[in-house]
């Protein structure tokens, strides 16, 4: 028997919004030119009500010429967190933003969320998932 463990991006339930708010490591994955998956380790944040995901990192890093490469629409990304049992993905078209007032939110967002505050980055950027499916088990 299948079972789905589908969510509305945009209205997750307490539990799973939960575990987005503790502290995990995350993944990105990331499509190469030649359509192989690129996946890393990176901090996300989740903003359910706005229905984006960001990612800050470099502008030279491979995840951003991934994201550029697919042009104006968006490149499909997905991003995922586990612990033990518990488990989420947040699934979209991710964008590269280098507006100051976008890293500066996501800035802090990050820091919110990991208790740290980035080190200054004049190269730094944030990615932007438009988010069109999560699924898991919060």
């Amino acid at each position: 028997m299948t079972t789905t463990y589908s969510v509305d991006p945009g209205e997750p339930d307490e539990p799973y919004l939960s575990f987005w708010r503790e502290k995990h490591l995350c993944t990105l994955t990331t499509l190469r030119p030649d359509g192989t998956p690129h996946l890393v380790p990176v901090g996300v944040t989740y903003d359910p009500e706005a229905r984006l995901a960001r990612v800050i990192t470099n502008a030279a890093s491979a995840k951003v010429r991934h994201v550029r490469a697919a042009g104006t629409e968006g490149a499909p990304v997905a991003v995922c967190q586990v612990d033990g049992r518990r488990w989420a993905t947040l699934e979209g078209r991710a964008v590269v933003r280098t507006e100051r007032e976008r890293v500066a939110e996501a800035e802090r967002r990050y820091a919110e969320r990991y208790g740290r505050t980035p080190s200054p980055n004049p190269a730094r950027v944030v990615i932007e998932i438009a988010l069109t499916r999560a699924m898991g088990r919060g």
